[in-house]
């Protein structure tokens, strides 16, 4: 029986790849690739032949027993576009099939943009908590960065250049103005640590267009961060709408980084409305 080998690949450098790697990918039966034409430029560049099968995200179910199949023929090379695959990348499924069906699973360890990142940033290392790419919408931004605001890690979140700014402005509103990095072109020619508070990179980002994929690495809680009394919470609140955000926003906001519950929250906003504040 073949084992499958999760393979990290260079996430910008192509010289970022260990021997290891090289000799697997040359040695297995079959290469599954997030992208075939993005792996088949590192192939050639190391004059690498191995049959390539595309497995990504719209055909990972579809291609799970052609997979395997192969898995039982020999070993399976299993990379992504870039860095650990697994790691926001398919894989998962596969990883799971693969268990269930028997077969060895290997991690060949590499680069992954998230670590280098976190590294490179000057914040705390020893806690963190990734939490790979913020929602889409608003709303579920802010309500996921709510359930983790008090938390003292450091975290690290992935984001696209077209929704960097709604992401630093929900991440100010509802974490605070923390000490953040944004990573961007990691091990490429225009490699950039942007360092600073989430304000800062707010306004750096309003004034110049974001462009690549970015790595933002924020602070984690600190001590008085955790400890909100009545006080704060008003003045947090007062603070908030000055500043036109609609009470329903404040008050999810507010609640989330007061770790309070959102209908204690919302009475003492009415109470602070009924005595016109």
């Amino acid at each position: 029986m073949g084992t499958l080998y999760l393979v990290a690949t260079p996430i910008g450098n192509l010289e970022d790849i260990t021997l290891r790697a090289l000799r697997i990918l040359r040695e297995v039966r079959l290469i599954a690739a997030e992208d075939t034409r993005v792996t088949r430029r590192l192939l050639d560049r190391y004059q690498i032949h191995t049959p390539m099968v595309s497995y990504h995200e719209h055909n990972k179910l579809a291609r799970l027993d052609e997979v395997l199949q192969a898995l039982a023929e020999g070993d399976v090379a299993l990379v992504s576009d870039a860095g650990t695959p697994g790691l926001n990348d398919p894989g998962f499924e596969l990883v799971r099939a693969a268990l269930a069906a028997g077969f060895s699973v290997s991690p060949v360890p590499g680069p992954a943009a998230p670590v280098a990142a976190l590294v490179g940033s000057g914040l705390p290392t020893d806690r963190f908590l990734y939490l790979g790419y913020l929602h889409r919408k608003s709303s579920q931004r802010r309500q996921s960065l709510s359930e983790v605001q008090t938390l003292p890690y450091t975290m690290i979140f992935l984001e696209t250049p077209h929704r960097l700014v709604e992401a630093l402005e929900d991440l100010r509103d509802v974490l605070g103005d923390r000490p953040a990095v944004a990573a961007r072109e990691i091990t490429k020619l225009h490699e950039e640590f942007i360092r600073g508070t989430l304000s800062s990179l707010l306004e750096y980002f309003q004034m110049h267009e974001p462009r690549g994929e970015f790595v933002l690495v924020v602070g984690g809680a600190q001590p008085e961060e955790t400890a909100w009394n009545e006080e704060r919470v008003r003045q947090t609140l007062l603070e908030m709408l000055k500043e036109g955000q609609p009470g329903s926003v404040a008050v999810e906001v507010v609640s989330g980084r007061a770790g309070w519950r959102k209908n204690r929250v919302y009475r003492l906003l009415m109470e602070m409305k009924q005595s016109k504040i």
